[in-house]
């Protein structure tokens, strides 16, 4: 079977892999750019009415960032079996990515109170260039009304501060969620049912 490399620094996505039992290598050397702060309007879109993301156009940028992590790390591995992820969080047609302060930080989770929104991660899996699958998952959250002392709190304990949407489901968090319609694992970082899909696609079993 052939090494397994995961392209990401997250320790999230890489306790997944171990908690699926995969064998696996992290690297980190490059196509590790994520979005950062919040997006209003999707930018292939520009100025013109209507501008506001679409979920479609989220879970195609969620693939695309996963694909440009991927291709490095095949790149430098090109025997390997590359994992990459991305992940984008979507409230009311505007995109909320990584908190880059405190207040970014806030800000996300005064708009995510008392609201649904989606969450969409895309996932590859690449095999030299020869071979590049994409999947994505697409999961809707429900968070309870956060009064502005709950999220000053939250937001001091700084575990927002790595996370799209500045929250972490499988952490601290997990007190604001009311509801999930999806993969769960996609909100964490990784949709463990698709990756298993792509894995099984070029001869890395699962299970």
């Amino acid at each position: 079977m052939p090494l397994v490399v995961l392209a990401s620094a997250s320790p999230r996505r890489a306790e997944l892999l171990r908690q699926i039992g995969l064998a696996f290598e992290v690297w980190t050397g490059g196509g590790e750019e994520e979005t950062r702060g919040i997006l209003p309007a999707d930018p292939d879109v520009g100025d013109a009415a209507g501008s506001a993301w679409t979920l479609e156009a989220v879970r195609a940028r969620a693939r695309a960032a996963a694909l440009h992590k991927a291709r490095p790390a095949a790149d430098a591995n090109p025997e390997a079996v590359v994992i990459a992820a991305d992940t984008m969080v979507m409230v009311d047609g505007v995109v909320l990515g990584k908190p880059s302060t405190p207040e970014s930080a806030e800000e996300m989770l005064r708009r995510l109170s008392g609201r649904t929104h989606h969450v969409a991660t895309g996932v590859v899996v690449a095999h030299g260039r020869a071979i590049e699958l994409m999947d994505d998952s697409v999961t809707s959250v429900r968070f309870r009304w956060l009064s502005g002392e709950t999220i000053l709190r939250y937001v001091a304990t700084g575990e927002p501060m790595d996370k799209a949407g500045a929250y972490g489901i499988q952490g601290r968090a997990a007190l604001f969620v009311e509801r999930v319609e999806g993969d769960y694992f996609g909100v964490v970082g990784l949709p463990l049912v698709s990756l298993a899909r792509l894995l099984d696609s070029v001869g890395v079993p699962t299970f």
